[in-house]
C-alpha cells in the first residue's frame, strides 16, 4: 500500500500531469479517498514555493544554453502567456483568477503554470501560494468527483 501512495505522490509532482492525473490513478488503485487526496495535494504543492522563488531565475539563466535553451525558452513563453492571460481577464480579481486558473482542470493549467505566472506577475508570494493551494483543492475535488463517476450520474439523472 505504501508503494501505491508513493506512486500517486510522485505523479502529483510531475508538471502537466500533477494532481489531475494522480487522483484518477488513486481511484483506479482503489486507495482510500481522504489519505490519497491529501497526498496528491501535498505532492502537487511541494514544488510550488521553489517554482515561485527560483524557476524564473533558472529559466532566464538557461535560455541561452545549448542543451536546455529551447526548453527554457518554451517555459518562459508559457509562463509569460499564462501571466498575461490571467492579468487581462482578472483585473482587480487577480488572485481569484489564479485560483480558477489552477483549479479548473484544463490542459496547460495547474499549480506549476499558475505559480510560474504568479512569479512573472510579481504577485505576493504568500497570497499566491494560498490561492494556488485553494485551486489545487478545487482541482482535486473536481477530479475526484469525475473519477468516481459523479458527473456521469448527474447527466443520466437529467
Amino acid at each position: 500500500m505504501i508503494r501505491k501512495y508513493l506512486i500517486i505522490f510522485l505523479i502529483s509532482m510531475v508538471p502537466l500531469i500533477e494532481l489531475r492525473g494522480a487522483v484518477p490513478v488513486a481511484v483506479g488503485m482503489e486507495l482510500p479517498i481522504v489519505p490519497s487526496l491529501l497526498l496528491c495535494v501535498l505532492g502537487n504543492m511541494l514544488p510550488v514555493p521553489f517554482i515561485f522563488l527560483f524557476a524564473r531565475k533558472i529559466l532566464d539563466w538557461g535560455k541561452d544554453k545549448k542543451l536546455i535553451g529551447a526548453f527554457c525558452r518554451w517555459c518562459l513563453e508559457k509562463g509569460e502567456k499564462a501571466g498575461a492571460k490571467l492579468e487581462s481577464k482578472a483585473g482587480r480579481g487577480l488572485y481569484v483568477a489564479l485560483l480558477l486558473f489552477v483549479g479548473i482542470p484544463l490542459p496547460g493549467t495547474g499549480a506549476w503554470t499558475g505559480t510560474l505566472a504568479a512569479s512573472f506577475l510579481n504577485m505576493d508570494f504568500r497570497k499566491s501560494v494560498i490561492y494556488v493551494l485553494l485551486g489545487v483543492l478545487l482541482a482535486g475535488l473536481i477530479m475526484l468527483l469525475g473519477s468516481l463517476g459523479v458527473f456521469g450520474a448527474i447527466s443520466l439523472a437529467s
